[in-house]
């Protein structure tokens, strides 16, 4: 059972990341570029799952994935399964609950970029694709980095949301944050030291590797 939530829970993370990834790289790149007064709007929006209690996002995610509502019903039709209490829904209430995670820091990269650069390359010739792929990305690779195992370690690290669109099935939604909940509720506290301390381990790993690479940024 603990291997099954191992593998699942890196099922959901990297399935996770790379979806912040595609949708939040050119997100990012639309905000810090942006002159509109929506835009404070749209940050708040992005940041919210950053200061809103996971169960508060839970519960509108779990009213919005039911077939008596529109998003739900859209799934239904397309899929003739429901988005609560699946896979496909713990993807959907992850993306959204660590999407601040890979936007912000990415957003505050692309702002310090060098515009001159852009600028130059625009006199060239280039497109503004061929900008972003040539100059905007190779530029911000340290960003990317960061922004991925952001978004990765707190996809991980998900309890309450995961608990209340996916609930505790095993194989299905039961990932290692509840499999931990589970053994310490039913007292199996070998396999909740076993779980919590190989998060533990995760986490300390993953911090150290991401506090490194950013001082030899800096030091550059």
């Amino acid at each position: 059972m603990l291997s099954a939530a191992v593998w699942l829970t890196l099922k959901l993370a990297l399935t996770t990341t790379l979806i912040l990834m595609v949708t939040g790289i050119p997100l990012a790149w639309k905000l810090s570029t942006m002159r509109s007064r929506l835009r404070p709007v749209i940050e708040a929006l992005v940041g919210l799952p950053l200061v809103l209690p996971p169960t508060v996002l839970g519960f509108y995610l779990l009213l919005a994935f039911s077939p008596n509502n529109p998003p739900g019903q859209l799934w239904l039709s397309m899929t003739g399964s429901t988005l609560a209490f699946s896979f496909s829904g713990l993807v959907v209430a992850s993306v959204l609950y660590s999407l601040p995670f890979v936007v912000q820091p990415l957003q505050r990269s692309f702002e310090q970029l060098d515009h001159g650069l852009l600028e130059a390359a625009a006199m060239l010739g280039a497109c503004r694709l061929d900008r972003f792929m040539t100059i905007v990305l190779p530029n911000t690779q340290r960003a990317l980095l960061l922004a991925a195992c952001m978004g990765f370690a707190h996809t991980v690290g998900e309890f309450g949301v995961v608990l209340m669109i996916g609930g505790n099935i095993p194989g299905e939604t039961q990932v290692l944050s509840i499999a931990l909940f589970d053994a310490v509720e039913t007292q199996q506290f070998e396999t909740a030291h076993t779980i919590a301390g190989g998060l533990l381990a995760f986490a300390m790993a993953l911090l150290v590797v991401l506090y490194s690479i950013d001082r030899r940024g800096n030091q550059r």
